[in-house]
């Protein structure tokens, strides 16, 4: 393949060719873009920037849904050096926050959204900030339909390899976002790399549903495509959140080579097959599936393996890879046309410094790990202390990196550079693991980061929001996540300071996990009442130690009693006859929300259901219902009985 020295030589280079963009939008809905194409509308959108006064330099966020509009834009900037800034819409006023905070982080900053998110980010950045910060930001927008006509093409600009390109702001983290400034040759460095430890062709095709503000989506999914001159197949991430099983069907009607899916996404899809079958399905032309973004499960791997097995699916395509958004994506992948290696280790020599102590798999101390492979082209790797001193093979550690691929910094932000640069030219990932034989192995995070359907998550973030309930005093409550082996995922566990009885937590519990699940969207497994919230010497919180007592069956018989409660309240709740339409609202919600009780005036925030549980009590609803209930719907009207309501009002009006 023809290597190219920045993102604008690789689009104009690319452009000559047949290559094309396939957006799914739907089972039987889909559109195509060619490279050309592209490069066409992305001029045309660069002379209304500059038009607008837009000029290299300057920064624009991309806060949209349609991921051809944000594709078109993204190239526009690139083309005119300016620098995207691409920000995960969401649906809740968190995500909305977190825009905010990144818009003022930046220098000379514009937004681009649609004109629905607009609607929805005024009303809350009217309701939150100030009048002049809000004049600001109304001043700086720009929505599609003001950006219309492609006739006149915009100035390219030509960028130098150290230039920026763009700005990869970390997935989870709200109060602090960091951006990951990523120049042009950190982007080819590391797309050269992963299309040498990929095997790539230009005859390869991908089919993705990773969001493109995620660095796998962005730059695994759409950059590498791109640049490798590859057909590419691009899914909304909502769209696979409501019907997962689209997914492989996609790939198999557009006989795809090459995939991709975090821990969470086999999950979904294996929980939404059942037992279903995949009717014409064919996998066979699969060569690579990407597994990672979050910790990586060995049963899931296996689960899903053999479940694809009969569809053609070969045991060799599980690709087990690590990276992150400061490497630009990869850092380490194994070796291709092989079967995903595991490692079985005592999970009692885990710390920092620990030398591993290799067990089998039925050793009631094992824990297994899937091997992530060696370094990628150009990147090095080593496994370093407390100290900052390199360590043997076999000894657990920090995961330092280091090459062109690697950043050079977070935009404007000297705290976060001083915490991760260690001034040697090495960064210091936050992730702990080892190697052996030349494979790393990741063994978990030295910042208690949460892992949740592909995204990061900071305990102090989630601990500031729910600190928001008046009757919690600061310092009253720990976030923490366990791996749970039967979900396959963490748990996000919340340990509250109460010394009263249950009855009085109750209605706290209910609030904590309202406030984390309405605005961060996640679900919150487990609300504990603890009598002391252990800390060191220098005022510490010890969020591990709560979590080892947990995973030791300390607070099994509170947590018996929170639910006998629970239960109790939505028997009493429920009372009375159920019009039809609320028994089959509470049918769904029951097949769908198996791990906890739900009643029919129970607030959905407060049980802490998931927004990917959401997205698929929506889709069963929509399929009974065509077109009565939109997603955002589910936020405004949080009962079953606020749902039937509203819906008995729809359908009377038609």
């Amino acid at each position: 393949m023809t290597k190219h020295t920045t993102l604008v030589e690789a689009l104009n280079a690319n452009a000559t060719t047949e290559r094309d963009i396939t957006f799914i939008e739907g089972k039987s809905v889909e559109n195509s873009l060619t490279y050309a194409d592209l490069q066409t509308n992305a001029l045309g959108l660069l002379h209304h920037l500059q038009q607008r006064g837009l000029t290299a330099g300057d920064e624009v966020i991309l806060f949209l849904r349609n991921n051809q509009t944000f594709i078109e834009m993204f190239w526009a900037c690139v083309l005119g050096g300016m620098v995207p800034v691409p920000i995960a819409p969401g649906i809740s006023d968190e995500h909305r926050a977190k825009l905010v905070r990144v818009f003022n982080t930046l220098r000379r900053p514009y937004l681009y959204t649609d004109e629905a998110s607009w609607e929805l980010l005024k009303k809350f950045v009217e309701a939150h900030v100030a009048a002049d910060e809000f004049h600001n930001i109304n001043g700086k927008t720009l929505l599609p339909e003001q950006l219309r006509g492609r006739e006149q093409k915009g100035r390219q600009h030509i960028p130098q390899p150290d230039d920026t390109a763009f700005i990869q702001f970390s997935s989870g983290s709200t109060s602090d976002p960091k951006g990951v400034v990523l120049t042009h040759r950190n982007l080819m460095t590391n797309i050269d790399a992963i299309a040498a430890g990929g095997g790539y062709t230009d005859t390869d095709v991908t089919v993705s549903w990773m969001p493109l503000t995620h660095d796998m989506g962005l730059i695994g999914f759409h950059l590498n495509m791109l640049v490798c001159n590859m057909r590419q197949c691009l899914m909304p991430t909502d769209l696979f959140s409501r019907r997962p099983l689209l997914w492989l069907q996609k790939a198999s009607e557009h006989q795809a080579t090459v995939l991709c899916s975090p821990n969470f996404g086999y999950k979904h899809f294996l929980k939404a097959m059942g037992d279903k079958t995949l009717d014409g399905v064919d996998l066979s032309r699969v060569r690579l599936i990407y597994n990672g973004a979050e910790p990586i499960s060995t049963e899931l791997c296996d689960q899903f393996l053999s479940a694809m097995k009969p569809y053609g699916l070969r045991e060799t395509t599980m690709f087990t890879v690590y990276g992150l958004a400061e490497a630009t994506l990869a850092v380490a992948f194994p070796r291709r046309d092989t079967t995903y290696q595991a490692v079985h280790v005592d999970r009692k020599a885990m710390r920092t410094g620990d030398a591993v102590r290799f067990v089998a798999a039925s050793d009631a101390d094992a824990v297994s790990f899937a091997v992530v492979g060696s370094p990628v082209l150009d990147c090095e790797v080593k496994i370093t202390n407390d100290k900052n001193e390199t360590l043997a093979e076999d000894f657990v550690g920090d995961i330092q990196i280091k090459g062109p691929n690697v950043t050079a910094g977070y935009y404007h932000n000297p705290e976060a550079n001083a915490r991760a640069l260690t001034g040697d030219g090495w960064l210091n990932t936050g992730d702990l693991g080892f190697i052996h034989s030349g494979q790393l192995t990741i063994t978990g995070r030295s910042k208690d980061i949460i892992f949740a359907h592909g995204l990061n998550y900071y305990p102090h973030d989630l601990e500031d929001i729910v600190q928001q309930i008046p009757s919690l005093e600061l310092g009253k409550v720990v976030a923490y996540g366990v791996w749970s082996e039967q979900q396959q995922s963490d748990e996000l566990l919340l340990f509250i300071l109460h010394r009263g009885g249950l009855e009085d937590f109750m209605p706290l519990a209910q609030q904590a996990t309202h406030l984390i699940n309405e605005q961060v969207g996640l679900e919150v497994s487990q609300v504990i009442p603890v009598k002391r919230i252990p800390k060191t010497t220098s005022g510490k919180v010890q969020r591990r130690l709560l979590a080892d007592d947990y995973v030791n069956g300390e607070y099994d018989e509170v947590l018996k009693d929170i639910r006998a409660l629970h239960e109790a309240a939505i028997e009493a709740d429920d009372e009375g006859d159920l019009t039809p339409l609320q028994k089959e609202l509470k049918t769904i919600f029951t097949a769908v929300v198996t791990d906890k009780p739900i009643g029919l005036h129970e607030n959905f925030f407060d049980i802490g259901i998931s927004s990917l549980a959401l997205a698929e009590v929506h889709q069963r609803i929509d399929d009974a219902y065509p077109g009565v209930v939109d997603v955002v719907d589910l936020f405004e009207y949080q009962t079953i009985t606020e749902v039937a309501t509203f819906m008995e009002g729809k359908l009377a009006a038609k």
